[in-house]
């Protein structure tokens, strides 16, 4: 695959298929689950299988908070159930009709933008009290760029909670029996010698393991503070057996 190739659109593909399949991040919130939220009731994830500690959330009510890549009508639901002011910004047409669906069958107003967050984000500076940032920058090539957006359009004093992947789960492939070495960290997708983007849409897109150092210490880069982090495991493969294969921070501008 040539490093010039367009590779978010790809990946924006692939999320409309995984969408229109009923992927796990695009199963939306129900009748009961919405109603429950507007209790203070509900789990969202950053990750596979941790929910996100309550205590990291800020008071929900009229906060602008801005779901960056987190369509799917799972985790926005429950900040609008929580009357916070909501924006998602997501590059795939199918994850955000899901939040269209959702928002259009409870009766709340929210905000759906379609864009690439490898770009410069369409949000003035000093926009958000609170981001909610999902596992998603594995599909992103330079995520330090990421977090100095996130610091832009954030308010002074802003959150920032983001899951991601652990770079460790690149350098495995998944076998019957044991893991394989197959890859050199950082692994870079655009490196992948499959040409065809319809394989590539059904192996998972243009992924990047990105290093710790790019993770935590690009947003430390940026300007946050690190407050807390955890880890999580997943629900499916060999590796999980063995180590944690996901992370979630939040950080304070």
């Amino acid at each position: 695959m040539s490093q010039k190739a367009d590779y978010t659109k790809i990946n924006s593909k692939m999320w409309d298929e995984w969408a229109s399949a009923g992927g796990e991040w695009s199963l939306a919130i129900n009748h009961q689950d919405f109603v429950d939220a507007t209790q203070g009731v509900f789990d969202i994830y950053l990750t596979p299988c941790k929910p996100v500690p309550h205590n990291w959330f800020i008071p929900f009510k009229k906060a602008k908070i801005l779901g960056l890549a987190s369509g799917g009508g799972q985790q926005c639901p429950v900040f609008a159930a929580q009357h916070a002011e909501v924006t998602v910004f997501d590059y795939s047409d199918k994850q955000l009709e899901l939040e269209r669906m959702v928002s259009a069958r409870e009766g709340y107003s929210i905000d759906l933008v379609k864009g690439d967050m490898s770009k410069t984000f369409p949000f003035e500076d000093e926009t958000f009290d609170m981001i909610f940032n999902p596992v998603s920058n594995c599909y992103i090539q330079d995520v330090e760029h990421v977090w100095q957006e996130c610091f832009r359009v954030l308010k002074k004093g802003g959150v920032l909670l983001s899951g991601f992947a652990n770079p460790a789960l690149y350098l495995f492939g998944e076998g019957e029996k044991a893991l394989q070495v197959v890859n050199k960290l950082p692994y870079d997708g655009t490196k992948n010698t499959v040409e065809n983007d319809e394989e590539l849409i059904k192996n998972g897109g243009v992924q990047f393991s990105h290093s710790l150092e790019t993770q935590i210490g690009g947003q430390l880069k940026a300007g946050f503070t690190l407050q807390d982090l955890y880890e999580d495991h997943h629900h499916k493969g060999k590796i999980t057996e063995y180590m944690p294969c996901y992370l979630a921070t939040k950080s304070i501008k």
